[in-house]
C-alpha cells in the first residue's frame, strides 16, 4: 500500500495511490483520523484500505505534500555509507556510533514541488543527498535490535538538501534551511518490502546518475539506526529517519557541482517510488 498527503483545491487531504489515482480518505475517516500520522497513531491502516466511502483523485490533480507533513521528530543519519570526507580527503574509519542530526520540517517539501536555492552566498554550496527514508508506525522506547523492524510503517525517497559552507557553522544550519530538501513521493508500506537492506538507491541529476547504492553497503543497518534512536527518545508513529547518502554528491564531485535553478533532482528507491523535484530560485 502507498500513503499520500496532498492538497487537492487548497484542502489537505490524505489516502492511498496506485500511482496514478489516489483514494482519498473520506469525511468520516478524516474525522476519525485527521491525516496521516494520526492514521498510524490510531494504528488505522486498515481502515483506510477499506474505507468504503474514499473518492477518486487523479494524481495529476494534486499537490502532494511530505508524506507525513507534521511528524513529532525527522532524524538524519550522517556517515553511514563509505566514502571520502570531507570531500577533498580520503575515507575515514568507520564511525565507532551513530551520528545522529535533526531536520525540521520547514525544511522540505514534497514530490513535486519546487526546492528552494537559499539566498545570497548558501546558493554557492547547495547539495543533493539521496537517501532512503523510514517511517515508524508503532511507539518504542529502547527497542532491542532484533524487534526494530516491527516499528516501521514503512519506506520512501528522501533528499537531504544541504549547504555545505553552512556545515562548518553547524550541522543543524548546514542541514535546515528552509524548503531545501524534500521526501516522498509516498510511503510504501512495510509488508511490500521484503528486504529492506536489499533496497537499491540511486540519485539522478538531470537525468545523469550521480548516487548508486544497496541499503546493505550502510554502516549501520536500519534496525541498528532505529534502535540506537529509541534509546535516546521515544519513537513515535510518523516519525521519519533518513539513512545515510552514499558517495557522488555535488560536493564530492570533481569539478565540485552545486546545484543551480533549472535542475532536476530525482531519489529512487526501488520498491519504493521515486521522488522528483525541480530547483527553483529564491523566491
Amino acid at each position: 500500500m502507498k500513503l499520500v498527503s496532498f492538497l487537492y483545491d487548497g484542502r489537505p487531504g490524505y489516502g492511498t495511490t496506485d500511482g496514478v489515482t489516489i483514494r482519498s480518505a473520506s469525511a468520516a475517516m478524516r474525522a476519525r483520523c485527521p491525516d496521516l500520522r494520526a492514521v498510524l497513531l490510531q494504528d488505522a491502516l486498515g481502515a483506510l484500505a477499506a474505507d468504503p466511502d474514499a473518492t477518486s483523485v487523479p494524481l495529476t490533480a494534486v499537490i502532494m505534500r511530505p508524506p507525513i507533513p507534521n511528524p513529532s521528530r525527522i532524524l538524519c543519519v550522517g556517515l553511514n555509507y563509505r566514502k571520502p570526507y570531507p570531500v577533498d580527503g580520503v575515507a575515514p574509519p568507520d564511525p565507532e556510533n551513530i551520528i545522529l542530526f535533526g531536520k525540521e520540517r520547514q525544511a522540505l517539501v514534497g514530490h513535486g514541488v519546487a526546492i528552494q536555492i537559499p539566498f545570497g552566498a548558501p546558493a554557492d554550496s547547495f547539495d543533493y543527498e539521496g537517501e532512503i527514508a523510514i517511517v515508524i508506525g508503532h511507539k518504542g522506547r529502547n527497542v532491542p535490535i532484533e524487534h526494530a523492524m516491527h516499528l516501521v510503517a514503512g519506506y520512501s525517497a528522501f533528499n537531504d538538501g544541504s549547504v555545505r559552507a553552512w556545515q562548518k557553522h553547524s550541522i543543524h544550519a548546514g542541514k535546515n534551511f528552509e524548503r531545501s530538501g524534500s521526501w516522498g513521493p509516498w510511503i510504501t508500506t512495510a509488508d511490500e518490502i521484503a528486504d529492506p537492506q536489499a533496497l537499491e538507491l540511486s540519485t539522478r541529476l538531470n537525468g545523469d546518475l550521480v548516487q548508486n547504492a544497496l541499503a546493505a553497503e550502510m554502516i549501520y543497518t536500519i534496525a541498528e539506526q532505529i534502535a540506537y534512536a529509541s534509546q535516546i527518545t521515544t519513537l513515535e508513529p510518523g516519525d521519519v529517519i533518513a539513512t545515510g547518502s552514499p558517495d557522488g554528491t555535488g560536493g564530492s564531485r570533481t569539478p565540485r557541482r552545486f546545484l543551480r535553478a533549472g535542475d532536476r533532482l530525482e531519489v529512487s528507491v526501488s520498491g519504493v517510488g521515486t521522488l522528483v523535484n525541480d530547483v527553483g530560485g529564491f523566491d
